[in-house]
């Protein structure tokens, strides 16, 4: 796996990695992991574009941000992180939590963002799917932190056995409890916050998900694709929710198909 280069941090505290050259590509991950779960992306598409990717708030070294935090301040946070950067216009991927701010980006900032992809989203939760989240929220903020559970959900059987298990797991023991908490408690109440903008939003969107991903499901996928005015959804046999490491070739392969997809000039 690559090697990722030395951190750097923004007059705020956001600690980032950046590599190549050309259009600028922001990475975000999800929550409990840092930017070094998108190495195999980082390695893919640096020979193309300037890749930016970024730890969250109270993940990897970054600094936290108030523990109250709803979806609306990641995104401001993320916002502020491309002001930082003096980045005009950008494509942006997220992944699971980190594809919650993506979206949120693409509605509030506009012509900013050339191209959005949310990998693994959730949308519009149902009343099962909505309260067990949010139990594992208040768990979560109550100090309950179980960093085996998650895995559970996001592999396979086959998959335990895998780098991308190790590597998982590695990370989700290594986080920061309140950062954790923060961004699991904005997590479990964003699904819905900017579900409606997609028929606003006019950049090309893909929508990525693992065909077996019991939280960020196929439909999901498919009914925000639907939504957009320029969406497509692509759906990944076999896999589940850490689909850029169980199967970084074809996400990789479908990351350039997108970012060559016709944008707004720069």
């Amino acid at each position: 796996m690559l090697t990722i280069p030395q951190r750097s941090k923004t007059r705020s505290g956001v600690a980032y990695v950046e590599t190549g050259s050309g259009e600028a590509l922001v990475l975000v991950h999800g929550v409990g992991m840092r930017l070094e779960a998108w190495a195999p992306q980082i390695a893919a598409l640096r020979h193309t574009h300037r890749v930016i990717a970024v730890d969250m708030p109270g993940h990897g070294a970054s600094e936290r941000i108030p523990s109250s935090s709803t979806l609306s301040d990641f995104v401001a946070w993320f916002g502020t992180f491309l002001d930082e950067l003096d980045i005009k216009q950008a494509n942006v991927a997220g992944h699971s939590m980190g594809a919650l701010i993506a979206g949120g980006a693409a509605a509030r900032f506009g012509d900013t963002i050339r191209r959005v992809a949310l990998l693994n989203a959730v949308y519009k939760r149902d009343a099962t799917a909505r309260t067990a989240v949010r139990l594992r929220a208040a768990q979560i903020e109550n100090g309950q932190i179980d960093p085996e559970a998650p895995l559970k959900r996001w592999f396979s059987e086959e998959e335990v056995t895998s780098e991308a298990y190790r590597l998982t797991g590695s990370w989700l023991k290594q986080i920061d409890r309140q950062g954790y908490a923060t961004a699991y408690s904005a997590f479990a109440d964003g699904d819905a916050t900017y579900a409606d903008a997609w028929p606003r939003i006019s950049c090309p969107a893909l929508f990525l998900t693992g065909e077996d991903d019991p939280n960020s499901t196929a439909e999901m996928a498919e009914v925000m694709a639907k939504a957009a005015q320029n969406g497509v959804a692509k759906i990944i046999a076999g896999h589940r929710h850490m689909v850029n490491l169980t199967a970084p070739d074809v996400v990789n392969e479908i990351l350039k198909e997108w970012l060559s997809r016709e944008a707004k000039p720069s």
